[in-house]
């Protein structure tokens, strides 16, 4: 079985950056973590491997020459092979030409399952999993909260819903983004950290993907950011004075001059 793992290098929250020509995050040079969903990701395609006992884990990223230092940290959790996608014809991608891109690096890997964390948490978008899906022509299942069963060419998942959760079964090839419900990743061993150190990261680029360089990049990407700004902060307040009593009769009156009831 092979099992494919993509995963996003994010910018720690607090050292956001745009870069105002572009208006797309500066990366470079900024602390950078792996999103907290794609942990549980590498998690959830370790514990496949371990139950099927054979098969192998592979961690895909794209970004810039630093994000082999996630994909460093991924092998040291125990995953079998690194695969980091840069070239500057990515730069800029959107959702879309994203998953364009991994769809393309996984079609040369190969895949029967594909899990992704449900969003990253500097875009927070949750289309890149699905998107993939779409572009590889196969089934998906977002929001995986638990497993049930893996066998006989299929498997059996839960999709959590606002109101519970959905028994779905499905053929592989497969994608599952998951949730942080599904586990608790783990945490390195020594020998896993060892092992990182000397791993070989298999990088590509656009030429080894046999892609179309027109759906790469800024130049691939239908939707573009034309602007960023801080929200305006307001200053209108007003404080409620006197009893609990005397204070919910106040509010009802200024709700009520707003005409929001």
């Amino acid at each position: 079985m092979k099992i494919v793992v993509c995963i996003k290098q994010v910018p720690d929250t607090a050292e956001v950056r745009i870069n105002p020509e572009t208006n797309t995050l500066v990366r470079d040079g900024v602390a950078s973590i792996i999103n907290p969903y794609d942990m549980h990701a590498l998690e959830a395609g370790l514990q496949m491997r371990e139950a099927a006992g054979a098969g192998t884990v592979t961690a895909l990223t794209m970004g810039p020459p630093q994000a082999e230092n996630a994909l460093r940290e991924a092998v040291s959790m125990g995953i079998d092979e690194g695969v980091l996608l840069t070239d500057r014809a990515f730069a800029g991608s959107d959702t879309w030409a994203t998953a364009y891109t991994l769809a393309k690096a996984i079609e040369h890997i190969g895949a029967d399952i594909i899990i992704c964390g449900k969003q990253a948490i500097d875009g927070d978008t949750a289309q890149v999993g699905p998107e993939i899906a779409e572009f590889l022509q196969i089934p998906h299942v977002a929001y995986v909260r638990k497993i049930d069963s893996l066998k006989d060419g299929s498997i059996i998942v839960q999709r959590l819903m606002d109101d519970g959760y959905d028994i779905v079964e499905s053929s592989l090839p497969v994608l599952l983004t998951v949730v942080r419900e599904l586990n608790v990743p783990r945490m390195p061993s020594l020998k896993g950290k060892m092992a990182a150190k000397k791993a070989v990261i298999r990088q590509m680029k656009a030429s080894d993907l046999k892609a179309d360089v027109n759906s790469l990049g800024l130049q691939g990407s239908p939707t573009q950011v034309r602007n960023i700004f801080a929200p305006e902060a307001k200053k209108d307040r007003k404080m409620l004075e006197g009893s609990s009593e005397e204070k919910v009769d106040q509010l009802l009156k200024e709700l009520a001059g707003l005409k929001c009831l």
